[in-house]
């Protein structure tokens, strides 16, 4: 019994192999198999890209040499975002507790209160002390303007 789905693909879709391929639209990336689109994302959505290169390796369609040298990324990163989905599911990927850099001790409830130790004289190191939290931790938000260090005369 011969072929029964001919891969076919345009002319603008770049191959990750023989029957896996991408394609832009319009700020879309889309993942085909066999001409077939099964994977979506918008263009800048690196956790989605992760998620989904990281899906097609699990499911046997490509390897991560593939998923390397099609995408310019290095061989570690795609064997680790690999690890991070087969480890941790979907979630390591779509968690909404995302950071983006900033303390997730130092709240702004948390600011709050030691902002108002600062007011009243008390030390970076003490503050730290009772809050738990590093002293350069509030010298550093001091630094970028998130804390104001009042300086009291005697």
């Amino acid at each position: 019994m011969g072929q029964l789905l001919l891969p076919l693909f345009s002319t603008d879709t770049r191959m990750i192999t023989p029957t896996l391929g991408i394609r832009e639209i319009d700020g879309t990336v889309y993942y085909l198999h066999s001409g077939v689109p099964i994977f979506s994302h918008e263009a800048g959505d690196l956790n989605k890209f992760r998620y989904i290169t990281s899906n097609l390796i699990l499911q046997g369609l490509c390897s991560n040499q593939d998923i390397a040298g099609t995408f310019h990324v290095s061989l570690d990163s795609v064997r680790r975002w690999k690890d991070k989905l087969y480890q941790e599911g979907d979630r390591a990927f779509f968690n909404d507790q995302t950071r983006h850099g900033r303390s997730h001790k130092l709240l702004p409830n948390v600011l709050e209160r030691i902002q108002l130790k600062l007011d009243q004289g008390q030390s970076a190191y003490s503050i730290a002390k009772g809050e738990g939290i590093s002293e350069g931790s509030i010298r550093y938000a001091i630094s970028i303007g998130r804390l104001k260090k009042n300086i009291i005369q005697r």
